[in-house]
């Protein structure tokens, strides 16, 4: 019966206009269908290869974002991205969901083990990888990883898990601020290291390997956060790039760079490579893309290069084809024979694209009249846009318009101030905007950044579309509460909250009083500099604080950097009343 009724929703989504957003795709193993996760329709879709057309539709419950056959290929694992996120388990004959399991907050993507009784599911907003046993039906145990984990992939025999962790974890005026791939023992379930990646790399998306398991190959921004954001041309903001890890010694190969000289391939996602390992494919979500890499002619290139190739703007040059796709916002990406299929999110659509670069683009449904908020999240998204297509607003503001943990030294307000990039959620009700309050609302902030940041003219109606999707943006739900509650620690944190003055300048609702305040934290700029109050709301995921991003956790703002005892009345709470606020303030 439920999941009829489902099925009767997707369908009722499908009539009425829904998004389908496609966000993953895997191909089964005699390569005749692709499973396409479509993210705002919760469903999957299985798509006939021979025929083109959509073939069946599973209906499933959140929305679906993480996708991985059983070795048999007798089973497909879904993950739900949602607070309470599931990995449904479907069989593939006759497209049946069969089972879920309860594993964890936004599981964003899985992996089977290869004896296929193992799965390992990434829980973005826990910072842990679920281990769940398929013969137990439940999860064994978690293990924590780095920020965000949103890509996964297991060594041909099992015995190592790679995990993508989105963004850097530390603070964002250290010297070196870098994602990391968290490399998991999976006999002993520990990290047994933590890759690093150069400094500046952020938005860390795809993964995969070798069909050999010899290399991993990540997908990621390397930004050049500390000079001064005076110009875009040669990626002097935000560079694009691969990292090839030579996987067995555990160690970083090189970077190489996905642009060309003098034109961005912005925001670079899934990666794949061939069965016969010719070929690597990277999908890029900013310029609408494939980069088709000869990938033995890569590792040829590697082995003459003496030095860091992350500079080399040309290092690709006859290595590889950019090849424009037909649709808009490729994801996640697959090689099936001898033809690439990426999952188009904006679009509605599959691209496929043979490696002599033709490129055909399949819908998974009717064409959705746009709206103005829809349009402003495409816009966000678009690198082409901007000079030379470097970056997108999504460059600096991943997840959702959120934050890419680093310093920034914009124009705002003159050279040599870096600040702490900010998440765009409720900026249109909390103005000013920006951390010095320097714009006098979100509005005017974002036609800056237009001009500023991204170094183009738009005309106003994309900035008013913008503006709509920024508006549209709601809160996720804090790891931290209890079926939707505050803990009780968090409701004695509550009480400390009042206590220490915090709600005199973070009152209820939005948490923010909408004022600018000298409250002692001011490192970086000029001393007694009054900052703009943030919002609260959803700050358990905006690491890391104050305006130079000193502070790694919300402990360090209440404690370490309120030596002036100015930011909250804290000195005199006991140190379990400041476990209770920092439960609390992470909850909201």
């Amino acid at each position: 019966m439920r999941v009829a009724i489902l099925a009767l929703l997707a369908a009722w989504m499908l009539e009425a206009g829904a998004y389908l957003s496609p966000i993953a795709v895997v191909a089964s193993r005699d390569g005749k269908l692709l499973y396409v996760a479509e993210a705002g329709a919760g469903q999957v879709a299985v798509v006939d290869l021979a025929t083109g057309s959509v073939s069946a539709r599973i209906p499933l419950e959140g929305s679906p974002t993480g996708l991985a056959l059983s070795p048999d290929g007798a089973r497909l694992f879904v993950t739900d991205a949602s607070p309470r996120g599931k990995v449904y388990i479907v069989a593939t004959a006759g497209a049946t969901p069969v089972g879920s399991i309860v594993v964890g907050h936004t599981p964003y993507a899985v992996a089977a083990s290869p004896d296929g009784q193992t799965l390992y599911a990434c829980n973005r907003f826990d910072n842990n990888v679920a281990v769940v046993s398929l013969t137990a039906g439940r999860v064994v145990t978690t293990i924590p990883v780095g920020r965000e984990p949103v890509a996964a992939v297991l060594s041909p025999d099992g015995a190592t898990l790679f995990l993508a962790n989105l963004l850097p974890g530390g603070a964002a005026n250290a010297p070196r601020v870098a994602a990391g791939i968290s490399v998991i023992d999976t006999a002993t379930r520990t990290v047994s290291t933590t890759l690093q990646l150069p400094n500046g790399s952020t938005s860390l998306h795809g993964l995969c390997l070798s069909p050999d398991g010899t290399y991993l190959y990540a997908t990621h921004i390397l930004a050049r956060f500390q000079l001064p954001t005076t110009q875009v041309e040669r990626g002097w903001m935000n560079t694009n790039a691969l990292s090839v890890i030579d996987a067995r010694k555990r160690r970083l190969v090189s970077t190489v760079l996905l642009d060309d000289v003098d034109l961005g391939a912005a925001n670079p996602r899934g990666v794949a490579c061939s069965a016969d390992g010719r070929w690597l494919v990277v999908a890029h979500a900013g310029t609408n893309e494939l980069s088709l890499i000869d990938r033995r002619a890569l590792h040829e290139k590697l082995a003459k290069t003496e030095g860091d190739a992350s500079t080399d703007l040309a290092f690709l040059a006859r290595l590889r084809r950019r090849v424009q796709l037909a649709g808009t916002g490729p994801r996640g990406v697959v090689v099936a024979g001898a033809t690439v299929y990426a999952a188009e999110y904006y679009s509605d659509s599959i691209a496929a694209a043979g490696f002599d670069g033709k490129v055909t683009s399949l819908p998974l449904g009717p064409r959705v009249v746009l709206s103005e908020a829809r349009r402003g999240e495409i816009l966000f998204h678009d690198a082409t846009l901007g000079f030379q297509q470097w970056q997108s607003c999504s460059s600096c503001h991943p997840g959702g318009a959120r934050v890419d943990g680093l310093n920034w030294d914009l124009l705002n307000d003159g050279v040599g101030s870096p600040r702490n990039v900010k998440s765009l959620l409720l900026a249109h009700r909390t103005p000013p905007a920006m951390i010095t309050g320097i714009r006098k609302s979100a509005e005017v902030a974002v036609r800056a950044g237009i001009s500023r940041a991204l170094f183009a003219e738009l005309p106003e109606r994309d900035a008013a579309a913008l503006d709509a999707y920024l508006r549209s943006l709601k809160p996720v739900a804090s790891p931290r509460l209890i079926g939707g509650k505050l803990s009780a620690s968090a409701q004695r944190g509550q009480r400390a909250f009042a206590q220490a003055g915090c709600s005199h300048c973070h009152p209820a609702p939005l948490f923010t009083d909408q004022r600018k305040h000298d409250v002692g934290t001011a490192s970086g700029g000029t001393p007694g500099e009054a900052f703009d109050t943030p919002t609260l709301i959803e700050c358990w995921r905006t690491a890391p604080y104050l305006n130079d991003g000193r502070a790694v956790t919300i402990r360090e703002v209440l404690t370490k950097f309120n030596g002036s005892n100015r930011h909250g009345h804290t000195r005199a709470l006991s140190p379990r009343q400041i476990s209770d606020l920092v439960e609390y303030v992470e909850s909201l």
